[in-house]
């Protein structure tokens, strides 16, 4: 007999998540829905006002993805406006860019998603001396691994054990999962790089600081280019980014990769880990501009897994429907006509597997109806993976020579197949290679731009808005959690209408009226969970595609006043099972 399984709220990510997935006896799952249980009204914020303004609005979307929406905000509004901006305001973009997308995958292996493969209570086990001289394996540098580093780390984690509340940041996940693939070793060497990953946050940081003004919201883009103009003609504010920038990147080749190297080596042969993705769809757009049409990053589509065709994104063919989201137009549209109406209906009262593996009531997800704040995005009528895979596979395929190395490289290293590519391990591997990739190139960005302030100093475009004229524009790109686009209407001066197409709304959005399911949901179907009372199978892939959910659903009251309160109990794990 089939038995529902409830993950909600799934911890360690941004926003609020809700995994609910049918398992029959043999414990594998014949079906999945997810959804998010908060609304984002900020498209309807945006109406009525100058289109200048907007994006320092956007990019509150979120805490963590902030540079990015505001980013592709104010790109949107030069879309519409006709604006080209100097070269050297695409330079600096860029190095902002590149220290978000290393600081966002930094923390999301190691902060969010990193224990789901490193066993911390194993780790206390570990032999200092043999771990040691195991990192050299994975790495000809390694860091944080040396024996009195590992001997204190150790005993750090062991302090946390002793305490009556237990392992503190590292309680009650499931340690001893049958799951879990890492020697002794192996998770202290891991459990070490997550401890001097804090430290590496703190200096990435600062880096979006030095040209964003403030991070996490920087403040330093206009419409037209960049404000930061006395910090790039600053050696000294230069020479700062220079050598946080060579820190970091040393973080990134021999800690991040080495780890994922040895990811690679523990878990191919776990099957909740190599199961074949349920979505073979991916999208990719250009982006990261290093020097005069030369980006790190290229656009495309993908489709059905086949890398031996790549074709160029049509934008007329992206729609959002709501068939099974709360809202009212259930139709498909265009961004560009985009309408957000809300209409909530709420779950159903239910039966699902409790913590002690009996059933309890609960509510439920109506799978019938509409059951997520998050709409569901289509290419050409079909779901779409985007990310930082999608990203490498689509400049795999396409022949980008950068991208074609760390894969390649990436593969000979490890040894395993590029099929491997199409599972939870290779959207985790492609995280890091994408890191990589900018860790190993985005200083020619640097170095461009300290030559072409030589004999160029100009940073912002000037420009004009006719309130007698209707303009439309888009910003478009990859961010770190996949592509990310803008979409505005310009009447009478101010915004006519404005919609965000998030990477979390393409991978985390519901089924669509053809009872096709986004790559979350199809993602689980299949998976074998061993213990349906720690599920961490569910969470691992979920986890995997990074979620970003506060971009995809956001809720906002302009008069101040509390809609609704949530408590969550943090000793019990998170987790509604």
């Amino acid at each position: 007999m089939s038995k529902r399984v409830i993950v909600d709220p799934i911890t360690r990510i941004e926003g609020h998540l809700r995994a609910e997935v049918i398992v029959g006896d043999d414990g594998v799952v014949q079906d999945a829905f997810v959804s998010s249980t908060l609304w984002r009204g900020l498209e309807v914020i945006a109406k009525g006002r100058d289109p200048r303004n907007i994006p320092l609005m956007m990019q509150r979307i979120c805490g963590v993805c902030t540079y990015s929406h505001y980013l592709k905000s104010t790109m949107a509004v030069e879309d519409a406006l006709g604006i080209k901006i100097p070269y050297n305001a695409e330079l600096v973009r860029t190095l902002m860019n590149a220290a978000l997308f290393m600081h966002d995958h930094v923390v999301h292996f190691y902060h969010l998603h990193g224990v789901d493969w490193v066993d911390i209570v194993s780790a206390l086990s570990a032999d200092e001396e043999k771990a040691s001289k195991l990192a050299f394996k994975y790495s000809d540098n390694p860091i944080g691994t040396g024996e009195n580093e590992l001997k204190k780390v150790k005993e750090k984690i062991a302090k946390f054990a002793k305490n009556p509340q237990g392992l503190g940041p590292f309680a009650n996940a499931y340690w001893g999962h049958k799951t879990f693939r890492f020697t002794p070793e192996q998770n202290l060497i891991a459990l070490s790089h997550y401890l001097k990953a804090l430290e590496i946050q703190r200096i990435i940081a600062q880096m979006m600081a030095i040209f964003g003004g403030k991070n996490p919201h920087p403040q330093s883009l206009a419409v037209g280019g960049v404000t930061c103009v006395m910090d790039i003609l600053n050696p000294a504010r230069m020479g700062e980014y220079l050598v946080k920038y060579q820190t970091i990147a040393d973080f990134v080749n021999n800690a991040y990769y080495a780890d994922i190297v040895m990811a690679a080596e523990m878990y191919k042969t776990e099957p909740s880990v190599m199961k074949p993705m349920g979505v073979k769809n991916f999208m990719a757009h250009q982006d990261m501009m290093v020097g005069r049409n030369d980006y790190l990053f290229e656009s495309g589509v993908i489709m059905n897994g086949d890398l031996s065709k790549v074709f160029e994104i049509d934008e007329d063919m992206i729609t959002e429907e709501a068939t099974h989201s709360w809202y009212k137009d259930d139709a498909p549209q265009h961004p560009y006509d985009g309408t957000t109406n809300p209409n909530y209906t709420g779950f159903v009262d239910g039966d699902t597997v409790g913590p002690d593996g009996k059933m309890i009531s609960s509510k439920m997800i109506n799978e019938k109806e509409k059951y997520s704040w998050i709409k569901s995005p289509r290419y050409k009528g079909e779901p779409m993976e985007v990310g930082p895979l999608a990203c490498m596979l689509v400049g795999y395929a396409k022949g980008n020579k950068k991208t074609v190395k760390v894969v390649n490289d990436f593969l000979a290293k490890t040894g395993v197949p590029a099929a491997a590519l199409f599972s939870t391990l290779g959207r985790t591997a492609g995280r890091m290679l994408q890191a990589k990739l900018i860790a190993d190139n985005a200083l020619v960005a640097f170095n461009n731009l300290i030559e072409n302030l030589k004999v160029d100093q100009e940073t912002c475009a000037t420009y004009t808005i006719d309130k007698n004229r209707e303009y439309k524009g888009r910003g478009m790109g990859d961010v770190p959690r996949g592509m990310l686009s803008h979409w505005i209407r310009i009447k009478n001066g101010v915004v006519e209408n404005y919609q965000a197409v998030v990477p979390s709304t393409w991978n985390a959005g519901p089924m669509d009226s053809k009872g096709a399911k986004g790559p979350y949901e199809a993602d689980l179907i299949g998976l074998k969970i061993e213990d349906l009372t720690q599920p961490i199978e569910i969470i691992r892939i979920i986890h995997s595609y990074d979620p970003c959910i506060a971009c995809a659903v956001h809720v906002m009251d302009t008069k101040g006043k509390i809609l609704s309160q949530y408590k969550v109990d943090p000793l019990y794990g998170g987790c509604t099972i």
